[in-house]
């Protein structure tokens, strides 16, 4: 699809004005965003990527807009998993629930730009190399296999490299104050832990984004799409903390569906790269309402058979403490 610079500048401009609003109506006074507020904005900035997409749909066309859409479900489907380790952060570093917002702002706007780069890089090199869609097609394989095999294990937050480095370099206060990004004491320039868990928001998602940028490639290869997917999967996860909070805990079977899907685009992948090999017949193709499809599908038959599941273990749990009562 060709996206005149216009189009990116307005794109661009456009998702500044959100982010501009959001800081200006949520975080204008720091406040525990309650369930009600995160609802109604999971739906404004759900309801803004559609908008976008059927923008796609009537000035450029279907073909492109299935893609959108089916990109847009799987980065919003994989984000939602990685909300467990953004509560586990938000947790360790104690972040006063009033400024949780900003934190998940100005940490996910980072990884926003770091995701442009990223984006910018495979763009390239798919351009150039038809041999990275079966790298990408075996590395989404391979990450599928392992979140099956890790679906039961704890998981508990570590400090990556970025955060030690940063720990490293300046040192840090023991308290916040407020929404502070550093402080002087007796002189000397400290950082304060809210500018230290932004830093781990940040670089948890862009750790986050080296299975979920390759895996949307897998269902298209126009840059423009790509970024648009990323971002309005981005801008609505902050508001989707909120709303989800502990309904997290109860999608127990979610990591197995993402690996099927996972598992699902890196088949397409290589499949791809067979067709562009010409190692394959043309009618053995996987199109992009099938793609659609499969995720939907998938994402549903998850989503229930987990709900149903924590019902059950619920309804058992209290079975249970009846009994010995």
């Amino acid at each position: 699809m060709h996206v005149h610079w216009w189009v990116w500048a307005a794109t661009l401009g456009g998702l500044a004005v959100l982010l501009i609003l959001d800081l200006v109506i949520v975080d204008r006074k720091p406040h525990e965003v309650t369930t009600k507020e995160a609802a109604k904005w999971v739906c404004f900035y759900v309801g803004c990527a559609i908008l976008f997409g059927i923008g796609v749909w009537i000035f450029g066309d279907a073909h492109f807009a299935i893609e959108y859409f089916t990109g847009y479900i799987t980065e919003y489907s994989l984000s939602v998993d990685n909300l467990f380790i953004f509560m586990v952060i938000m947790s360790s570093f104690a972040v006063p629930s009033i400024h949780q917002h900003r934190v998940l702002l100005i940490g996910i706007l980072l990884a926003l730009v770091m995701r442009g780069v990223f984006i910018a890089v495979g763009a390239a090199l798919i351009a150039k190399f038809v041999w990275v869609f079966f790298l990408f097609g075996g590395f989404l394989l391979w990450t599928a296999i392992g979140m099956v095999r890790k679906k039961d294990e704890e998981e508990e937050y570590k400090e990556n490299a970025v955060v030690r480095w940063v720990r490293k370099i300046y040192p840090v206060t023991e308290d916040y104050d407020g929404t502070k990004m550093s402080k002087k004491i007796d002189g000397k320039r400290y950082l304060t832990p809210m500018f230290v868990v932004i830093v781990a928001i940040g670089s948890a998602d862009l750790l986050f984004a080296v299975d979920s940028i390759p895996a949307i490639f897998g269902i298209t290869q126009d840059p423009f799409l790509v970024f648009a997917a990323n971002a309005f999967a981005l801008m609505g996860l902050r508001q989707l903390y909120f709303l989800l909070g502990g309904l997290v805990d109860k999608l127990v079977y979610l990591s197995v569906g993402l690996a099927v899907i996972l598992g699902f685009i890196g088949f397409k992948l290589i499949l791809h790269a067979l067709h562009e090999y010409h190692l394959v017949p043309e009618w053995l193709e996987i199109n992009n309402w099938m793609s659609l499809g499969v995720i939907v599908v998938v994402l549903a038959i998850t989503t229930w058979a987990s709900l149903a599941k924590s019902k059950k273990d619920e309804v058992e749990a209290q079975q249970s403490e009846s009994g010995r009562a």
